[in-house]
């Protein structure tokens, strides 16, 4: 196989994309001089009918247009299907890597007309790489370079489970991009980081040092505690605790605006139908993006509004709405549950407390005892990085900085600094470009490895009770930080496989079990996350179907990051492999 010429990181943002990349066959101009660093790339999209334009970023939204549009495609993505989907939200996907991460099977745009052909979150994601891949190929044409030869790097949050990340690779293969690694956005955000900082970073981190990186983007709110090292006088970086997959950014702030200037409109006399709040939610967007201003809403004829709907959001109701994300809070406080009604519509699993700051306290206490030895009733960072569009606000990171500066400081730490990132909204993509330099001995890597401990179920042969399911088990397959491209054997563990039938396979994740290793049993699966089951039929060369066959089990953690469990005969030597992928469900 051809050695890749170019080191290619993708963000797949929520709310927006972007491309980057290194010139591995450019090396250093001199001896001790630095490696040269990724560059964006710009991505040409339609801005309006019939006009095309190169733009930094590439917002990561789908429209599906009507017949007579006229605009050449099935799907337009970018600055256009934005604006326009404004407009037609029925027509509209927007946030799909949301929906990809939580695997639901409602296809999109939830609120679709009947005429409109709706596409699945992977096939959203799926288009808007086409569109990247499209764009680095054209850029490139000259050279005759194709982005699916290159070395790809495509970040996902680090909260994805396995499944979610098997779904983004499926997207990218759909999308003509079948060789890629995976790489955790907060971990790009610090690549980036690094790469800036050079051979200057013993002037902000020092052996010793945890880096709290804070990333909350338009679908989520990511947080990563990576340790900082010293080897042969090296850098030396490792992730040693994730967050919980928290569905909790700009998106529900896009929201709370929407809805602060629904009010406003009905105290006017002005009701708005859900096709138009809809159009509202997005207008408030691009008012939040601009700093405020006038917001301009359809009209949906007689009954309703019969023209232009036109409202303002006030640059003070901008500060207050971001600011009620980000309380102060003690480091003591929690995530507050809401009781639930008993039925409700079908959605994404939006977290119920709205305060990221009751998040954070909560993960930096679940987070104690990733690095022993450590002082305090949590795991102190000693210097912050922030990622991520909402911190474009420089008050909003100086009061997060100063509440995290408290909490520690409270707890007889010292204080923590702040490190600058070079651009909030290429961090990841530029980070993702350099992590491709590290790979190969030419930058300074993050260990990391899984962000949660994985298991699977094994049920107990147990006398069938009326009423009563047999217990289930669930036996460890990779521990935390299992590292990409390992595999194992689960020690001394022989189990019962069925055959020739279709049976169900249950997984299950915990990212708080750090000490649990490959073979590890866990009575009690009520402590876990268990995640979609998968159903297979194992073929069998002899006997009938449904029998029991004695196997091992081997467990593997493939170069992408996904899981994979291999159950091996314990006569002849016969395996069948399993690993989380897309379900025709």
């Amino acid at each position: 196989m051809t050695e890749p010429r170019y080191s290619v990181g993708i963000d797949l943002g929520t709310t927006n994309s972007a491309l980057a990349e290194v010139d591995l066959a450019v090396e250093p101009a001199g001896p001790g001089e630095p490696m040269p660093g990724p560059m964006q790339q710009e991505i040409p999209q339609l801005v309006a009918p019939g006009e095309v334009q190169p733009r930094e970023l590439l917002p990561s939204f789908v429209y599906l247009p009507a017949e007579h549009e006229k605009l050449g495609s099935s799907a337009i993505v970018g600055q256009y299907a934005r604006d326009q989907g404004a407009l037609v939200p029925g027509r509209l996907v927007s946030s799909s890597k949301s929906w990809l991460s939580h695997r639901k099977t409602q296809l999109l745009p939830l609120e679709a007309p009947p005429e409109v052909a709706r596409i699945s979150p992977v096939d959203a994601a799926a288009r808007i790489l086409e569109h990247l891949r499209e764009a680095w190929d054209s850029a490139h044409a000259w050279e005759e370079q194709k982005l699916s030869a290159q070395a790809v790097t495509l970040t996902v949050p680090a909260s994805f489970d396995a499944v979610a990340r098997e779904l983004t690779v499926a997207a990218a293969r759909q999308a003509g991009l079948p060789n890629l690694t995976l790489l955790e956005e907060p971990q790009a955000a610090l690549y980036a980081w690094v790469q800036g900082a050079g051979d200057e970073w013993r002037k902000h981190v020092q052996p010793g040092d945890v880096i709290l990186v804070i990333d909350v983007g338009g679908g989520t709110s990511d947080f990563s505690l990576i340790a900082v090292g010293e080897k042969d006088g090296a850098l030396d970086l490792a992730r040693v605790a994730v967050g919980d997959h928290i569905l909790l950014g700009g998106d529900n702030v896009d929201l709370a605006l929407a809805h602060i200037v629904n009010e406003r409109l009905k105290a006017q006399g002005t009701r708005l139908d859900n096709w138009q709040f809809a159009a509202l939610t997005y207008a408030c967007r691009k008012a939040k993006e601009t700093s405020a201003g006038e917001i301009a809403i359809p009209g949906r004829g007689s009954g309703l509004v019969s023209g232009t709907v036109r409202a303002e959001l006030k640059s003070d109701e901008l500060r207050r709405t971001v600011d009620a994300f980000f309380p102060g809070v003690d480091v003591t406080a929690s995530p507050q549950g809401a009781r639930r009604a008993g039925l409700i519509t079908l959605g994404l699993p939006y977290a119920s407390d709205p305060a990221v700051t009751r998040h954070l306290a909560a993960f930096l206490r679940r987070s104690a005892g990733a690095i022993a030895d450590r002082p305090g009733t949590f795991l102190h960072p000693t210097a912050l990085l922030f990622n991520g569009g909402v911190f474009k606000d420089a008050g909003l990171k100086e009061r997060l900085a100063a509440l995290i500066d408290r909490w520690v400081r409270e707890d007889g730490g010292a204080h923590v600094k702040v490190l600058e990132s070079q651009s909030l909204d290429l961090a990841v993509a530029l980070g993702a470009a350099y992590s491709g330099l590290a790979r190969r001995g030419r930058g300074i890597r993050i260990r990391g490895g899984t962000a949660r401990a994985y298991y699977v179920g094994v049920e107990s042969a147990v006398p069938a009770v009326p009423g009563f399911a047999p217990p289930v088990k669930a036996v460890c397959l990779a521990p935390f930080g299992m590292e990409e491209g390992s595999r194992v054997d689960l020690p001394g563990l022989e189990v019962g496989a069925v055959v020739g039938d279709t049976a169900q396979f249950r997984f299950f994740a915990s990212s708080a079990r750090r000490d649990d290793q490959p073979g590890t049993v866990v009575d009690e699966v009520d402590e876990l996350e268990e995640l979609p089951a998968i159903e297979a039929r194992l073929p069998l060369d002899s006997g009938a179907a449904g029998d029991i066959v004695p196997v091992g089990l081997r467990s593997a953690v493939t170069e992408v990051g996904t899981l994979e469990l291999t159950l091996v005969a314990a006569q002849g030597g016969r395996t069948w492999k399993l690993e989380f992928s897309v379900r025709g469900d």
